[in-house]
């Protein structure tokens, strides 16, 4: 049953699951945003949250010390202002002076200490914790080595965060936007432990405040009254609603149950254009779509030529312009292009006509042992959806066309991937980079020996130095050389296969006011607003 909203007229109908907690005659007319999520989220902890859909909730419950803008430049958030001292190694945050809890208490300099310390804890087993190990200490915290309370992380006063770095790192204010640096509210977390995230026991220092989640359909979250900008809040209730299926979530849109959709199923776009186009928002983005390999096994642990065999041999024109069709780039690097200060880097074989490498490739994969008679074979998992199979079938078929590989297709639910990959029961998994910030780094921490989330567990001691030089650089042209350097080097030993480049793609109601697009696919439920007017589905698609 679809959710009727007449003007502002909400959360009345049966297939719109109950009502939030504080409901009673008046909470009957808040205004509510029904907000596709896609996928469910795999936690509402802010540091142990690792997927995109969970970060989008978390940045309305959660504000960091700065945030993204609209043009996804770093902007205030909980601090007005920062300043930073001419070596660039220290950072001081002043917070805004009205900054309150959702249940009334202050928002303090310490609860955004305890919250960078937890995340760096071994405790906490963050996949996020080397996402700040610039900061002075982190290193040796979450590899055991000092307390987390040695964190170079200090609220002198309740209104200051000092940041001590262990280098310059320009990046730090943008990268302080990241939902896995918010603050904790400390006694909710002394007294709930683990449980401290879940809906009626979360306190929130956001514009929102979490009220329900219904595995499988839906997270609710309301307003926070006590918010310093709830003035500005102009959405009262937002409904995140869990469809993975992209058809179904467009099925979902049309019926007007959903204003703002997580995707676009690239099969119905000529559909969308000719009858949705000004509700299609389609826009580049700072993110890598890659089929990433177990490095921890064989076959492909100790054959680099294996895996640059594999990569040659996919036609990405092809994908973007055939299976994709909205504007996604193909990708012959790892890191996108638009990010800041960066020129991106390519593979050595670009330039050459795809029936030259194919050739190469197949040069290669014989010499790895493997023949018409002795196929390679292993299995491709990705998490169940349209462009997923799409895509999967599509280049298992060049693999097939062009070297006789057999990749036997698997595909699973998001949350299972992330667990199989985990437990290393993969040969070659889908996953995909989204940028945490404009800035090159957030790209090349990713292939790092020891970052969490480094999935193929690419390890390089060459790649590592080079990454670890630009670290500690102080000229900001050797940093961007040195990074520039550490991706070509990555490219030469293929840990992954970049397939293509993302361009953020929603469906956005007229009815939706405030919408903005920009290259980290990032926006605020607080920035938006619903013009009164009631709700249409959209026509029936042919």
């Amino acid at each position: 049953m679809a959710c009727v909203l007449l003007g502002a007229l909400v959360l009345m109908c049966a297939g719109c699951g109950r009502e939030p907690q504080s409901a009673g005659p008046a909470a009957r007319q808040q205004t509510l945003l029904l907000r596709g999520l896609g996928n469910e989220p795999d936690s509402l902890d802010p540091q142990k949250a690792r997927s995109v859909q969970a970060q989008d909730i978390l940045r309305d419950l959660c504000e960091t010390l700065t945030s993204i803008g609209r043009d996804a430049a770093v902007a205030p958030g909980a601090a007005r202002e920062w300043t930073v001292s001419a070596d660039g190694r220290t950072y001081t945050f002043h917070l805004r002076p009205t900054l309150r809890w959702s249940n009334g208490d202050a928002v303090v300099a310490a609860d955004f200490v305890a919250g960078l310390q937890r995340l760096v804890s071994p405790a906490t087993a963050s996949p996020y914790a080397e996402v700040v190990e610039v900061i002075a200490n982190a290193h040796a915290i979450i590899t055991g080595k000092q307390p987390p309370a040695s964190l170079g992380v200090a609220g002198p006063d309740d209104t200051t965060v000092v940041v001590t770095l262990e280098a310059p790192a320009p990046y730090l204010p943008a990268l302080l936007a990241h939902p896995s640096t918010c603050p904790i509210h400390r006694p909710t977390l002394a007294h709930a432990g683990e449980g401290f995230a879940r809906p009626g026991t979360m306190i929130s220092n956001g514009a929102y405040v979490l009220r329900e989640w219904v595995p499988g359909s839906h997270v609710l979250a309301e307003r926070n009254s006590r918010y310093w900008n709830d003035a500005a809040t102009h959405i009262d209730v937002v409904r995140y609603v869990s469809v993975a299926d992209e058809s179904a979530e467009l099925t979902r849109y049309r019926a007007d149950e959903l204003d703002i959709s997580a995707v676009v199923p690239r099969g119905q776009l000529d559909w969308i254009r000719g009858h949705l186009a000004g509700e299609l928002h389609i826009s580049p983005q700072l993110a890598t779509y890659f089929y990433g390999f177990n490095l921890d096994r064989a076959p492909f642990r100790d054959h680099p030529n294996l895996r640059r065999a594999l990569s040659m041999v996919i036609d990405r024109e092809r994908l973007t312009a055939e299976v994709l069709r909205a504007g996604e780039q193909p990708a012959y690097g790892w890191v996108p292009p638009g990010i800041y200060a960066y020129s991106p880097q390519s593979f050595d074989y670009r330039a050459l006509p795809l029936a030259e490498r194919i050739a190469r490739a197949r040069r290669l994969y014989a010499e790895a042992g493997y023949s018409a008679a002795h196929p390679l074979q292993f299995e491709l998992r990705y998490s169940a959806n349209e462009v997923n199979s799409r895509v999967a079938v599509a280049v298992a078929s060049m693999w097939k066309e062009a070297l006789g590989v057999e990749a036997r297709l698997t595909a699973v639910e998001f949350k299972s991937l992330f667990a199989d990959i985990d437990r290393r029961d993969v040969e070659v998994f889908l996953s995909n980079w989204v940028a945490d910030y404009n800035d090159p780094y957030t790209f090349a921490q990713y292939l790092k020996s020891d970052f969490g989330v480094n999935l193929p567990h690419y390890r390089s001691a060459e790649y590592d130095a080079l990454v670890g030089a630009a670290e500690a650089a102080t000229d900001l042209g050797k940093r961007r050389a040195l990074l520039e350097q550490a991706e070509r080097v990555a490219l030469r030993d293929h840990p992954l296969i970049p397939i293509y480049f993302f361009v953020s793609k929603h469906l956005v109601k007229p009815r939706v006011t405030g919408w903005y697009d920009n290259v980290l696919n990032v926006f605020y439920s607080k920035d938006l607003g619903l013009s009164v007017g009631p709700r249409t589905a959209a026509p029936a698609a042919h």
